[in-house]
């Protein structure tokens, strides 16, 4: 290790005074990565740091649909928010056991992802409507990315897998952090898919025909079901029928001789069997074998042998990694750059069985999720497109009516398994106003990640830790017109001030409190007040948070992709008055309308 000198020492101290960044160049001496290679970028943060101060958001149910048809304990979700804030909730409900396969194993066993590509493009689906945006471009992307992978990993069972479509803008930089954060052993694949294809002529480089799906694996005990398909040709990609192929492949084996249909045969010069004699008896059964008496060969002996033994190619193979044989997107789609039922179909089989948890944090139109209906596996999908999410509730709900995969000709025809609609950091203020007095504590408490932990200083209650420091969630309800106002901090700390520390927090509804500070001063002792809906205290936290922003319109409905932090829905109502001016001969006249918006 590199031993500083006084003068780099003094530098660094210097450096460190003034707020300046240390050069790059420190970094291998004062840190120890303990990597190989990484990707680095500007504002790359620490696994350690992203995990810890990723702030978690209650699921707010929204609706349960097809409620009471089955389900066997586990409601399938859709959950609209942010999925970063979503997955740190989803991690937590692994470490509680709350997330689990059919089989008890806990996490996600399966995990697709289509992320938008940080091509700075906005996907338009009719009449200016955004279905969702690839805004969030360069090291502002891969930094985006990374920090989804990371809890993706993390949700993960330990024999999960996790399937990365990108394409050529990002895709090595994203391979080169997928191997920082899963482990380049567990690397699998990278397979080959189409996407749109472009015939431009007149071009100064070759047309774009291929996207790509990174596949890697937590660990060497992946679930793999080996998939097969119709044999077809290896350079022209058309299906092609099945050949006699000599039986023999290149290298030595021991022991080398088989019983080839009542014969024992040494194989050809410098080659081996290219079966075991278990498989031969087996292909034997099944009329794959047979000896091609026009073909004559020099055996291991020297002896020359007429009749070389053939085996019959089978109608199926195992799918390799070129997946060209199906379609990149669905044409025609309603809804842009949308993944067809037939490539998920693929990726689900082979990385799951019935009843395993499948996960797709940018759902989008929903085919995951869909496809994974139809094939019997639990789901989760998030996104934070209110289009999206209108989007995957009809199609769910109308699954019945989609195609069936064994027989084109029909319809699915099942309707699907229970599943709830939840709001994540996006909650409707009256329907939390609502709550009993024990539900909604739980919620404040959980939507500003405290301890539960009951206690009393001074004969007085309070319901939790924010860190050290204590904290009560305001009881707005037991009293019809209470208020947090100033008398209410002055009578708290009289009773509280010489017992507490420097600070202490009061989780309250904002319409509750009758001041604009976000805390007040008392002594020693800061009384914070943590708002519902709030501003998060940059004091508290030590870094700055934006609230969600909400659209107005179809327009920005994805303005909340790169958003962190919460806000608050609330229905407005709406009073109207209808009036009719009539004349003298009682014909109708002029009506007039009279709106007013109650907040």
């Amino acid at each position: 290790m590199h031993k500083l000198s006084e003068q780099e020492i003094e530098r660094i101290v210097n450096l460190l005074r003034e707020g300046k960044h240390l050069p790059e160049d420190y970094k291998a001496i004062l840190f120890d990565t303990k990597k190989e290679y990484e990707l680095i970028y500007a504002d790359k943060e620490r696994e350690e740091d992203i995990l810890a101060d990723t702030m978690a958001v209650p699921l707010q149910k929204v609706k349960t649909f097809r409620n009471g048809q089955g389900g066997n304990g586990w409601t399938n979700m859709l959950i609209f928010g942010d999925n970063l804030q979503v997955l740190k909730t989803l991690l937590q409900m692994k470490q509680e056991g709350k997330l689990k396969n059919a089989d008890g194993t806990p996490g996600v066993r399966l995990v697709y992802i289509d992320p938008p590509f940080g091509t700075g493009d906005e996907y338009i689906i009719s009449k200016g409507a955004s279905a969702y945006s690839a805004k969030t471009m360069g090291a502002r992307f891969i930094e985006f990315l990374r920090k989804r992978l990371i809890f993706l990993r993390e949700t993960l069972a330990y024999d999960g897998s996790i399937y990365v479509r990108i394409d050529y803008h990002f895709g090595h930089y994203i391979k080169a952090i997928m191997d920082e954060v899963f482990g380049p052993e567990n690397f699998q694949n990278e397979i080959v898919i189409n996407r749109f294809k472009r015939q431009l002529l007149n071009i100064t480089r070759y047309n774009v025909a291929t996207d790509s799906l990174s596949y890697y694996t937590l660990s060497s005990d992946a679930v793999f079901n080996e998939q097969y398909r119709k044999r077809i040709c290896s350079f022209c990609g058309s299906e092609a029928p099945p050949q006699w192929r000599g039986m023999s492949s290149p290298g030595l084996r021991n022991p080398p001789e088989r019983i080839i249909l009542g014969k024992k045969l040494l194989p050809p010069r410098g080659r081996h069997w290219t079966f075991t004699q278990q498989k031969i008896s087996q292909m034997e059964a099944e009329g794959r074998i047979r000896i091609n008496d026009s073909v004559q060969y020099v055996d291991l002996d020297g002896k020359r042998i007429k009749g070389l033994p053939e085996y019959l190619q089978t109608e199926d193979t195992p799918i390799d990694s070129n997946w060209t044989d199906l379609k990149g997107y669905v044409f025609g789609a309603k809804y842009p750059t949308e993944n067809p039922e037939e490539l998920l179909r693929r990726v689900i089989l082979a990385s799951s069985n019935p009843g395993d948890l499948v996960l797709d944090c940018f759902a989008g139109s929903g085919t995951t999720l869909a496809v994974a209906e139809k094939l019997g596996r639990r789901w989760i999908g998030v996104d934070c497109g209110k289009l999206a999410i209108y989007t995957m509730q009809k199609r769910l709900l109308n699954i019945a009516e989609s195609k069936d995969w064994e027989n084109t000709n029909k319809k699915y025809g099942k309707p699907p398994k229970p599943f709830t609609l939840y709001n994540a950091g996006l909650y409707d203020y009256k329907m939390i106003k609502g709550l009993p007095w024990e539900q909604y504590r739980d919620f404040a408490l959980k939507l500003f990640q405290c301890r539960d932990e009951r206690h009393e200083i001074s004969k007085t209650e309070l319901d939790g830790y924010l860190g050290a420091d204590s904290v009560m969630v305001f009881n707005y309800q037991k009293h019809k017109d209470a208020v947090l106002d100033r008398d209410f901090i002055d009578d708290l700390h009289k009773n509280l001030g010489s017992k507490i520390g420097r600070r202490f927090f009061i989780i309250a509804p904002a319409a509750s409190v009758q001041f604009l500070e976000d805390y007040i001063e008392k002594g020693n002792t800061k009384y914070f007040i943590l708002r519902i809906p709030y501003s998060i205290i940059e004091e508290i936290h030590n870094r700055g948070f934006t609230k969600i922003k909400q659209p107005v319109s179809e327009m920005d409905v994805n303005d909340t992709v790169d958003a962190v932090g919460f806000d608050f829905i609330q229905v407005p109502t709406v009073e109207c008055q209808y009036s009719i001016k009539y004349f003298t001969d009682n014909t109708k006249g002029q009506m007039k309308l009279k709106m007013r918006i109650k907040g």
